[in-house]
């Protein structure tokens, strides 16, 4: 029964968007109903934590990966390397300023 819970959790909450409170909120309502133990409750909010952190970090990396792909494939120049082209303009004006 306790692993049917977790899944359906997982499945029907959207981990990726489940913040903290609402793991708790969700957690302790099972708990009053009597279906888990407040022991299996506190084990199962310490899991769906670290599942929901996990699948976080996992979405942002996709995104960044979806959104760098395509500013390359429309060959639009990120932040990065606008900086390092500041730089290299900085670079080249103080050598023009030393040579006047």
């Amino acid at each position: 029964m306790f692993e049917f819970i977790k899944r359906a959790i997982f499945i029907g909450a959207g981990l990726a968007s489940m913040t903290a409170e609402k793991i708790e909120e969700v957690v302790e309502e099972i708990v009053k109903k009597g279906e888990l133990s407040e022991k299996q409750g506190r084990e199962l909010v310490q899991e769906l934590k670290e599942k929901s952190t996990k699948a976080e970090k996992e979405f942002g990396e996709k995104i960044d990966k979806v959104v760098n792909d395509t500013l390359q494939r429309l060959n639009i120049p990120t932040r990065k390397e606008i900086e390092e082209l500041k730089a290299k303009i900085e670079q080249l004006e103080k050598a023009a300023e030393k040579k006047e």
